[in-house]
């Protein structure tokens, strides 16, 4: 049998590696039996019936308690009992036999009488120290738990009316000599040895201190000599273990590895009252204060303090702490049953929890009647977790949390630490090691380059119930839909969420965007990474302000009718040794296997899609940006790089599915679930992937499987990344050779309905040497503004939705840089050149305007049924004209000439049930800054068939220009 601490019970006699002595054979208990009787007869004459006889023998190694206890009882019956210690080893005759002869001598001696007392009740006997060698024993119920060197047989003694409050125990001969070799340690409830009970007090039972035998337990200490209630102590005393917290415990709190903190610190329920363990570390004294009671705790060391008080239950407690220079009355963390139920740690084992969010991370909150904080953080390969923060100056030692089951998750509340403290968590690593981590779950972080998280909670009243309401009206795929994209750092440098929020919704609403497309706000440590490298996936950036700061900046967007789209990057995560990388000592988020776990791209760690609670982390992300910020759209980053196994890596650097192929089957299942948990729990808004390849079916529901086999993604759009590269190469040639890549401008219509696609023009394209949108245009100045507002009339006329990024609204020169962002001085009207550059916005203007007003132009975004052709294929000409429809079959005529000439009567064909057909819009017009070559006049149809259709019309193209022409 394995020795338990001195704290949890009964030992075995003997030390661990002592030898237990021989135990008596049953003729030898015969006649110890038959020796001990005697004296007991005498004692028993001169003693009241109602005491009890109590003796202690120590002979060398082998030591045999024996108490005899007495009851009288009706003549019928049976013969008594004698409580005499068994060897474990000893036979039920053999007991039998000594029971019976014991009995029929005390009969003899003397004559059974009926007693009306009530029995007196009787203590455990537990071992005190682990070197004592002698047996203890107590008058009447004895129990020495789990020992294998002897078993007590219960009985009752009758017992007079007790007349003093000293001891619940009966007088005996022996119980001087036994307290004589007792050495008195400290006090289990106050630093005195011992203390006297007051009159009037209860029976303050027994105690065993550290490096005692057996000893009386103090009184409590009560205010101002107040006696103390005679119900707080127990009827029922028991000799009482040790409180103090044991070496194992003790070294594993030290560490910082302790599982279960809360079975060990705080009150438990022990044999004699209650145990208050407290681990307060560079602590003075600890009190306990419960009502009345005050009892200060016995420093046992190193941040250690113990007591153990005579009550029946755990009372409603606090702890008064005395510091050097200072003293705090506070809560005992340790005393609190779990935040987190069952069923929250159910549900992310399996990856299920949609609102993981509510369950880890800090929260403020009131448990159990008490106001503090509740940290959770899931690391199920650490040895131990502590929090660390400025509530505790950075010094987790007593602050361990505790691990909830199976989960890996690790919880701890704190008491009396509220909003605004910065925190980490100290975890301790299989290798023994330790690393300090930002909480993944953090909802609010310290300005970068800073990295601890900070205890935070939302207390922001929204007003923009009218916009959700009306965001589901229409699927994205089939409303308008124009997007300004956003650095918001840089947009306007310095301002705060609040400031841009008194700015920008004015400026996006003047232009004519439906929405916003904001670059990572996901908290990330370096700038330059413009928010794609992200360490705080559940915070907005501090750099500009508070959650709530963020969410005001939404909230303004919202009420001037503009919906809000964020970049969300679940593809990777940087190796920072504070944020996820390693986070409690081995991989955890990202992939165990190296070659799956390194982004070959951006030396950064992709995340491992399979595992359950990482793709839970990361589902839950996508909807707590939709429900807690509002946001009306993921746009996901870098698809791409997490569907294929082999994306940017050569032969032999990677596995091959379970099918032999490059699908990346855990990013495909993971994406799936996202989109189907986002669009299912937030009606109304929209995902888009950035993906780069022909995958099939991105924008296909999970539910219909296409010719790969695959089910589809699930997102609503898709960034249309060929016709970006293919129309950018087109326009950056000299129009002289457009002639021969002419197809570059016709290919996207090959596909364009097989996903429901946007057309961006986004930051990708105006940095690192690809120069600014009007840069990249051939040609003179006049030619390069000319050939940006032909490029965006044109892309305002295909099928799909329009993205364009800040800056080139207004045909900025210079490529786009983090550290200024946009060269807002091309407009200050001081400029000589201001007019061209604000020409260039007023036509971006005009264009969302017109788009808006003409459903031709989005309705049918995704159908086949909208476009027709009216002539692809005039390569010489560098022409293109087709026809937008909508759903009643109203048409606009988009016409783009991409040659630096004027051509005259240029004929179109066009359906022949339009009257007339007039301007409205051309980008070459003088306000522009175009050369306003337009047609003012409405233009009627000619009976004349021209490409394939019955009716044509004359018109005059513009050099370099997009008209489009509407019914009139």
């Amino acid at each position: 049998m394995t020795p338990r601490p001195e704290s949890s019970g009964s030992r075995p006699k003997g030390t661990a590696g002592e030898k237990i002595p021989e135990q008596p054979t049953a003729a030898q208990q015969k006649s110890a039996a038959k020796k001990t009787a005697l004296p007991k007869q005498a004692a028993a004459k001169k003693a009241a019936p109602a005491k009890a006889t109590a003796k202690k023998a120590a002979a060398g190694k082998t030591t045999v308690g024996k108490t005899v206890a007495k009851k009288a009882a009706p003549k019928k019956a049976a013969a008594k009992n004698t409580a005499v210690e068994q060897p474990a080893a000893g036979t039920a005759t053999a007991k039998k036999a000594a029971a019976k002869k014991t009995a029929v001598k005390k009969t003899a001696a003397k004559k059974a009488t009926t007693v009306k007392a009530t029995a007196a009740k009787t203590t455990a006997v537990k071992a005190a120290a682990a070197k004592s060698t002698a047996a203890d024993t107590v008058a009447g119920k004895a129990a020495t738990a789990k020992s294998p060197a002897a078993k007590t047989t219960a009985k009752k003694a009758p017992a007079k009316k007790a007349t003093t409050t000293k001891s619940t125990t009966a007088k005996a001969p022996a119980k001087k000599a036994a307290a004589k070799k007792a050495t008195p340690a400290t006090s289990t409830v106050a630093k005195t040895p011992a203390r006297t009970a007051t009159a009037g007090q209860a029976p303050a039972g027994k105690a065993v201190a550290k490096k005692s035998a057996v000893k009386k337990a103090p009184a409590r200490k009560t205010p101002a000599g107040k006696a103390a209630s005679a119900q707080d102590v127990p009827p029922e005393t028991e000799v009482a273990v040790s409180p103090a917290v044991d070496a194992v415990d003790r070294e594993r709190l030290l560490a910082g590895t302790h599982h279960a903190p809360h079975s060990v610190l705080g009150a438990h329920p022990v044999p004699g009252g209650i145990a208050f363990r407290a681990f307060r570390p560079y602590a003075l004294s600890v009190t306990v204060v419960s009502g009345e009671l005050r009892a200060e705790l016995h420093d046992d060391g190193e941040g250690f303090f113990s007591g153990l008080l005579p009550l029946r239950e755990v009372p409603a407690y606090r702890l008064v702490v005395e510091y050097e220079g200072t003293v705090l009355e506070t809560e005992d963390a340790y005393r609190f049953l779990p935040t987190l139920g069952d069923l929250d740690l159910h549900l992310i084992g399996e990856g299920r929890h949609e609102e993981l969010w509510t369950a880890l991370g800090a929260h403020p909150m009131t448990h159990e009647g008490v106001t503090g904080t509740r940290f959770a953080v899931w690391a199920p390969n650490a040895r131990g977790v502590r929090v660390t923060g400025t509530f505790n100056f950075w010094d987790g030692t007593g602050h361990i949390m505790r691990s909830l089951g199976s989960s890996g998750v690790w919880e701890l509340f704190l008491p009396d630490v509220g909003e605004g403290e910065l925190y980490k968590f100290e975890i301790t690593r299989p290798d023994g090691s330790r690393t300090m981590r930002a909480d993944p779950l953090a909802r609010r972080t310290e300005v970068p380059p800073a990295t601890s998280s900070v205890i935070t909670s939302s207390e922001y009243e929204w007003g923009d119930a009218e916009w959700l309401a009306r965001r589901a009206e229409s699927p994205a795929h089939e409303a308008p839909f124009s997007v300004y994209e956003i650095h918001l750092p840089s947009w306007r440098p310095g301002l705060t969420y609040r400031q841009l929020a008194e700015q920008l919704p004015g400026y996006v609403k003047n232009l004519g965007f439906t929405h916003v497309e904001l670059m990572p706000v996901a908290e990330h440590p370096f700038g330059g990474s413009w928010g794609y490298q992200v360490t705080g996936f559940y915070a907005p950036t501090a750099r500009l302000g508070t959650p709530d700061d963020f969410r005001y900046l939404v909230d303004k967007l919202h009420q001037a009718g503009i919906g809000v789209l964020m970049d969300w990057v679940p593809a990777h995560f940087p190796r920072d040794d504070w944020a996820l990388a390693e986070f409690d000592g081995k991989p955890l988020y990202e992939h165990e296997d190296p070659l799956r776990a390194a982004h070959p791209d951006w030396g950064t760690l992709e995340f491992d899609f399979g595992r359950n609670e990482v793709r839970n982390f990361l589902v839950a992300n996508a909807a707590y940006w939709c429900e807690e910020f509002h946001i009306d759209g993921l746009r996901v980053d870098a698809v791409a790089s997490m569907l294929y196994l082999d994306y940017s890596r050569e032969p032999g650097q990677w596995t091959p599915n379970e099918h032999g192929g490059r699908e990346n089957l855990d990013a495909v299942a993971f994406l799936q679930e996202m989109n189907a948990t986002v669009y299912r729990r937030v009606p109304g808004v929209v995902t888009i992937a950035e993906e780069s390849t022909a995958w099939d079916g991105v924008t296909r529901a999970t539910h219909h499987k296409g010719p790969s086999g695959f089910g589809g993604l699930g997102f609503g759009l898709k960034w249309n990344m060929g016709w970006m590269h293919d129309s950018l190469q087109y326009m950056s040639h000299e129009p002289v050779h457009r002639k021969y890549h002419h197809g570059e401008m016709t290919f996207s219509m090959v596909y364009a309905y097989s996903e429901n696609y946007v057309l961006p023009i986004s930051h990708d394209e105006v940095v690192h040497g690809k120069r600014s949108l009007v840069s990249k245009m051939p040609g003179d100045w006049w030619q390069q503004r000319a050939g940006v507002r032909s490029y965006l009339g044109f892309m305002w006329a295909h099928p799909g939705k329009q993205l364009l990024f800040m800056g080139q609204e207004f045909a900025q020169g210079a490529e786009w840089s983090e550290a200024h962002g946009p060269d807002w001085w091309l407009l200050d009207p001081g400029y000589g050149a201001e007019a061209d550059h604000r020409g260039v916005r007023d036509l971006v203007r005009d264009l969302n305007t017109v788009y808006r007003a003409t459903p031709a132009l989005w309705r049918l975004d995704t159908d086949p049924a909208g476009f027709e052709w009216i002539v692809g294929d005039a390569a010489d000409d560098n022409v293109l004209a087709f026809l937008r429809l909508d759903p009643e079959g109203v048409p606009v005529l988009a016409v783009s000439n991409f040659a630096p000439v004027t051509r005259q009567d240029y004929r179109l064909g066009v359906p022949d049930d339009v009257p007339a057909w007039h301007e409205a819009l051309n980008t070459d017009a003088a306000r522009y800054g175009g050369s306003d070559v337009t047609n003012p006049d409405p233009v009627k149809p000619e009976p004349q068939s021209w490409h394939g259709r019955p009716a044509s019309i004359r018109l005059t193209l513009p050099p370099l220009a997009t008209v489009w022409l509407r019914p009139a």
